[in-house]
C-alpha cells in the first residue's frame, strides 16, 4: 500500500517537491496543500489529518506551526543548510553581479553560515544573523531586515521564508530566497517513507494481553462452591471480552480466571488508557487481586513470552497493575499510573555487570533505580523515593543504595531534611561515568 504524504508549503516550494517525488511515485500518493500565508497551516492539518499517513513541510516554520495541531502523526520538514545558502549566494553573486560582503540572513545556523563564507573565501564579519529556533511571527522576521536595510543600503537580504521574501520583493528590497537543495528533498521523502514503513510494521505487531484474577480458587474463598467461582469467571469473561471487541482482537479463555488477548499492536489508540479502564472494570467486579501484561512481539511466541514477563511484573508490583514489555525486552509500567517507568532487563556492560554481581543487585532493580533517577529530572535518588516507586521497604531500598555505593556503581551527593525530627537522609547517584577518551 502506497503511503498518503501531505506536503504543505508556497506553490514554488510544493512544485519542486511534486518533480522530485515523481522518483517515488511506487511507493508514496503525494497530495499538496498550498498556503498563501504560512499561518494556515495548522488548520490545514486540523482538516486534512483525515487524508494523510505522514507529513511535510516547506521549512521549520510551518512545521512548528503544525505541531500546534491536534494531529499525532509524523511530520518532517524541508532542511536548510550550507548547501542552499551557497546556491542563493552563486545566484546573486553570479548571475546577478552583488557584492557579497553585507548579508542579513534569518533562520540558518550560523555554523552553516560560516562554514559555507569559509569554503568560498568569502569574509563573513558583516553578516546580521537572525536566529529562529521556535515560532516567530513573519512580521518581526520581516521587520529585522528592514531595519538591516534601512541602516545600510548596501546590505542583501537573504531568508528562507517565502512570506518575508514576497514582502521585501514588493518594497524594491534586494533579497533573495533560501530554498532547499534537491538532495534535501529526496533525503526527507526518503526518511518519511521509512518511517512510516517503520512504523507500520511496527502497528502490525502482534500484541499478546494476559489477563489474571489471582485466588478464585484458593482457600480464603472456602466458602466459594464451584457454581460460584464459575459465575464469577464468567463475569469477568463477558467484561474481557467486550474489551477485545473493541480493539478488534481475539479472546481466549485458559481455564479459570485467566484469559489471553491476541490483536495488533495498531488496534489500540491508548495502550494505557484502554487498559486502565479495563483494570477498573475488573476492580467493580471483584476484590480478588487482578493483574494485565502486555507483551508485543514480531511473533506470536515472542508477544506471548512477552506478556508472561510483563504478568509476573505487574504481580511483583501490586494489585490491578498492569505491565507491558516490547519487542525490544525494555519493561514499562505500572501503565495505569502516571508514574510509570522504563527499563530493561539486559546488560551488555561487562564493567557494570561484574560490578552488580559484587553488589548482589540484579540487573532489572539496577534499570528501575536508573530510570526513577531519570524520570526524576533530578538525576538524582533517596532510599524514600526508590522505596515508593518499587514498593519496597525503606530499609531494602538503603540496603540496595549502600550495596551499589561499595561496589562503585553509585555515590552520595547530599542530604536532604526528613521535614521533622530525624537524622537528614542521603541523596544518591546511581550509574558509572563514562568518559569520552
Amino acid at each position: 500500500m502506497k503511503a498518503k504524504v501531505g506536503v504543505v508549503g508556497p506553490k514554488d516550494s510544493l512544485d519542486l517537491v511534486s518533480e522530485i517525488a515523481k522518483e517515488y511515485e511506487d511507493q508514496l500518493e503525494l497530495m499538496l496543500f498550498i498556503y498563501e500565508f504560512v499561518e494556515e497551516t495548522t488548520a490545514i492539518v486540523d482538516q486534512n489529518q483525515h487524508l494523510v499517513d505522514v507529513w511535510i513541510f516547506s521549512g521549520l516554520t510551518p512545521y512548528l506551526l503544525a505541531k500546534k495541531s491536534n494531529s499525532n502523526q509524523p511530520f518532517f520538514y524541508l532542511t536548510l543548510n550550507g548547501s542552499s545558502l551557497m546556491k542563493s549566494l552563486l545566484e546573486s553573486g553570479y548571475k546577478d553581479k552583488k557584492v557579497l560582503n553585507k548579508l542579513s540572513v534569518d533562520m540558518l545556523e550560523w555554523q552553516h553560515i560560516t562554514d559555507t563564507f569559509s569554503d568560498l573565501k568569502l569574509p563573513y564579519e558583516d553578516i546580521r544573523w537572525y536566529e529562529i529556533k521556535d515560532y516567530i511571527p513573519i512580521n518581526e522576521v520581516i521587520n529585522f531586515h528592514l531595519s538591516v536595510y534601512e541602516e545600510d543600503h548596501n546590505f542583501i537580504c537573504f531568508t528562507c521564508l517565502s512570506d518575508v521574501y514576497e514582502s521585501l520583493n514588493k518594497k524594491g528590497i534586494p533579497v533573495y530566497r533560501i530554498t532547499p537543495t534537491r538532495a534535501s528533498i529526496q533525503s526527507t521523502i526518503k526518511l518519511a517513507l521509512q518511517y512510516r514503513k517503520a512504523l507500520h510494521f511496527q502497528q502490525s505487531q502482534i500484541t499478546v494481553i494476559v489477563v489474571k484474577v489471582s485466588n478464585i480458587e484458593k482457600s480464603d474463598y472456602e466458602k466459594m462452591i464451584s457454581y460460584d467461582a464459575h459465575r464469577l469467571n464468567l463475569e469477568l469473561q463477558s467484561t474481557i471480552l467486550s474489551f477485545t471487541e473493541e480493539i478488534s482482537g481475539s479472546f481466549v479463555p485458559i481455564g479459570i480466571g485467566t484469559f489471553h488477548i491476541y490483536s495488533t499492536r495498531g488496534s489500540f489508540e491508548n495502550i494505557e488508557q484502554q487498559v486502565s479502564f479495563l483494570l477498573e472494570q475488573l476492580m467493580l467486579i471483584t476484590d480478588l487481586p487482578a493483574n494485565i501484561g502486555i507483551g508485543y512481539g514480531d511473533t506470536t511466541l515472542a508477544a506471548e513470552e512477552n506478556a508472561r514477563l510483563a504478568l509476573l511484573h505487574a504481580q511483583n508490583y501490586d494489585e490491578f497493575s498492569a505491565f507491558l514489555v516490547d519487542n525490544y525486552g525494555e519493561v514499562e509500567g505500572p501503565l495505569e499510573s502516571v508514574n510509570k517507568i522504563t527499563f530493561g532487563y539486559r546488560n551488555e556492560d561487562k564493567e557494570i555487570g561484574k560490578k552488580l554481581k559484587e553488589s548482589g543487585v540484579t540487573i532489572t532493580t539496577f534499570n528501575k533505580i536508573l530510570s526513577i533517577q531519570q524520570d526524576s529530572g533530578k538525576h538524582s535518588i533517596s532510599a524514600k523515593e526508590m522505596a515508593n516507586w518499587l514498593k519496597m521497604s525503606e530499609r531494602n531500598a538503603r540496603r540496595i543504595l549502600n550495596n551499589l555505593m561499595k561496589a562503585g556503581v553509585a555515590e552520595i551527593i547530599g542530604e536532604e531534611s526528613p521535614g521533622s525530627r530525624g537524622r537528614p537522609r542521603n541523596i544518591y547517584k546511581v550509574g558509572i561515568e563514562k568518559n569520552d577518551d
